[in-house]
């Protein structure tokens, strides 16, 4: 069956096709910060976990209105190792997820923290804490989504999981959220690559472990 019959038919029976919804950007870079160099250059792969982690903010829409998502992946595992929702996007957001990240990761000193130029990731909390901690920041260009595709990534799977619609209130919304990272994305979704061995990202995390422990 060719597209112009497939067109006239859905036109016929009343029917259109999806479209995803394109993702607004919350990229706001602060003019007046300096960025910090792009430690990642685009190679999205590390050896060992703890090295090198990707991280983004999104929203999510509630009648209460906006929930934000700000998560770390690591790029080993690509396991979600940090995260954490409020109703607000300020520097702390990304500040708590990367304070989960350290505490459940074990992040390897002079890890690599990799982001946009948004003005949460530029801010004084964020660089500060950043340093207390003992790991670089990286940053790719302004506009560029290719230069944080992995994040990107991962929002494309987690919008795709638990759809796009308005939740009645945000603690419903981070209720789903929570059981997609923790349920289903981080221990039971097989990675369709062999670079994985085809593991969830938490096996992938205890065969690294496994292999150091040997």
């Amino acid at each position: 069956m060719n597209h112009k019959r497939v067109a006239r038919l859905m036109r016929e029976h009343g029917i259109q096709g999806a479209h995803r919804r394109r993702r607004r950007s919350l990229t706001r870079p602060d003019k007046k910060a300096r960025p910090a160099p792009d430690l990642i250059g685009r190679d999205f792969h590390a050896d060992i976990p703890g090295t090198k982690l990707v991280g983004d903010i999104t929203f999510l829409p509630t009648a209460e209105g906006w929930l934000y998502l700000a998560c770390w992946l690591d790029l080993a595992t690509r396991e979600v190792v940090g995260y954490a929702m409020a109703d607000h996007h300020r520097a702390e957001l990304v500040v708590d997820a990367l304070n989960m990240a350290h505490g459940r990761a074990g992040l390897e000193p002079g890890c690599v923290i990799h982001s946009d130029r948004g003005s949460e990731y530029t801010s004084a909390q964020f660089r500060d804490r950043i340093s207390e901690l003992g790991l670089r920041q990286s940053c790719g260009r302004t506009g560029s989504c290719f230069d944080n595709a992995a994040a990107e990534s991962f929002w494309a799977l987690l919008k795709e999981e638990i759809g796009t619609r308005i939740w009645p209130d945000r603690a419903t919304a981070r209720a789903e959220v929570f059981t997609f990272i923790e349920t289903f994305y981080n221990r039971r979704r097989l990675r369709k690559h062999k670079t994985f061995g085809y593991l969830t990202p938490a096996e992938t995390r205890q065969r690294h472990q496994h292999t150091l422990a040997a």
